[in-house]
């Protein structure tokens, strides 16, 4: 019988095969903490009664959420984090360099094949080389930092095959969101989503890092893409033997298979208040709105910001409507603004914010009101999460996105 990546990935951490539902326990090659959650892993490392870390090198600090502060308590997160760091010896820290899921990938922290866990359910996003990654809370990974293990259930697996040349007003984003509203906010619940097929192939890993991103909004446990020339690349790495044959078998054993013809796919929206709320964006042409964000670690990578650049050149977002552009990582933000694709953005009446995770999580400017309603490039649409409960929060692609802010209403692109 053969596997599928995720089966593949690790029976070769534990020295033998996998089956879904076994219960092994892995070694881990990196792990992620965020600011928001620092202070309680700290608290818990110490409880444990753990005096030092296993491996400084193998474990990454990012201060994302909460830069700069917006609240007068977000600074203890800062203190007990730089505490934490100069008592336990680590090096891998970045201050506002950008946010943690674009970060792990672009500093180069994973590579195909890798087992990594974070304090953020997105960790899914680093699926898109290969890797398996997951979320876990602060007490998981309090226990990780003093062992360097991790017990896991291996997860089966559905198949998502897409084939075809896709319509030039669709994106992974659009992909994503469509798949989310058939399997439905539980319909992966601790299953590995595996992407393959010729569309697939063709994607950038910045259009992956989309859909491993959300795959967390169907509920699973992770979502993996076969490493190729791109990821390579991308990963400054020559893939070895077993970084290539990160592949489902043909006889792979998979729960279910999922095929999309990529020319019959439509830009969708995911309406309020819940993600897997999937609509073609025509089902709400013409419904006003008050702003426009674009960035996340959903969508603020280059060719997002690009792709929404293009829809904008030689044009003017529409009057009352604000557009808040927040590039994923600070690299992110210098290749922007070298290209022009920042100033043609400004031109277009954007308001461009340091890197970092800022509207997204409600916080570092940007929320809305009562009776608002935004169109945002982001993960999650839920009440309350840019403001008070009583905004509207349609998620869609940079180029929806950008084409909305133009119009000042919801439009297809």
């Amino acid at each position: 019988m053969g596997q599928t990546i995720i089966e593949k990935i690790i029976s070769r951490n534990v020295g033998h095969n996998v089956n879904p539902g076994d219960i092994v326990t892995v070694s881990v090659d990196r792990v992620m903490i965020h600011d928001i959650f620092i202070p309680f892993v700290a608290d818990k490392f110490e409880e444990m009664g753990f005096t030092k870390l296993w491996n400084p090198d193998k474990v990454v600090l990012i201060y994302d959420h909460l830069v700069p502060a917006s609240q007068v308590d977000d600074t203890r997160h800062f203190r007990v984090g730089d505490a934490f760091v100069k008592k336990y010896g680590m090096t891998h820290v970045h201050r506002s360099d950008g946010i943690c899921h674009q970060l792990m990938t672009e500093a180069l922290y994973v590579k195909p094949g890798d087992i990594v866990f974070g304090t953020d359910s997105h960790t899914t996003t680093y699926g898109c080389v290969g890797a398996f990654s997951s979320g876990i809370g602060y007490t998981e990974m309090a226990s990780i930092l003093g062992t360097g293990t991790m017990w896991i259930k291996v997860p089966e697996t559905i198949k998502v095959v897409i084939e075809g040349e896709l319509p030039s007003n669709v994106t992974s984003k659009d992909i994503i969101l469509r798949l989310i509203g058939d399997l439905r906010a539980d319909g992966a619940t601790y299953q590995a989503l595996e992407f393959c097929g010729d569309t697939v192939e063709q994607m950038s890993v910045a259009s992956r890092m989309t859909m491993a991103n959300m795959a967390i909004e169907a509920g699973a446990k992770c979502a993996l893409f076969t490493p190729d020339e791109k990821t390579a690349k991308y990963c400054q790495i020559t893939l070895s033997d077993k970084e290539r044959s990160l592949v489902g078998d043909a006889d792979a054993s998979y729960i279910r298979t999922i095929h999309y013809q990529a020319s019959e796919l439509v830009p969708v929206l995911a309406c309020p208040s819940q993600v897997d709320n999937i609509h073609p964006v025509s089902e709400y042409e013409g419904t006003p709105i008050d702003q426009v964000f674009i960035g996340s670690c959903t969508n603020g990578r280059l060719e997002d910001l690009q792709r929404a650049a293009a829809v904008l050149k030689g044009k003017h977002i529409a009057p009352f409507v604000k557009l808040i552009v927040t590039p994923a990582s600070r690299k992110v933000y210098q290749e922007a603004l070298a290209d022009g694709t920042l100033l043609t953005l400004s031109k277009a009446g954007a308001m461009i914010t340091h890197p970092g995770c800022g509207l997204c999580c409600g916080r570092t400017g940007g929320i809305l009101t009562d009776g608002e309603r935004v169109v945002a490039t982001n993960n999650r649409n839920f009440l309350g999460r840019m403001g008070t409960s009583k905004v509207e929060i349609f998620l869609a692609s940079p180029v929806t996105a950008a084409a909305c802010a133009v119009a000042g209403r919801i439009v297809t692109p």
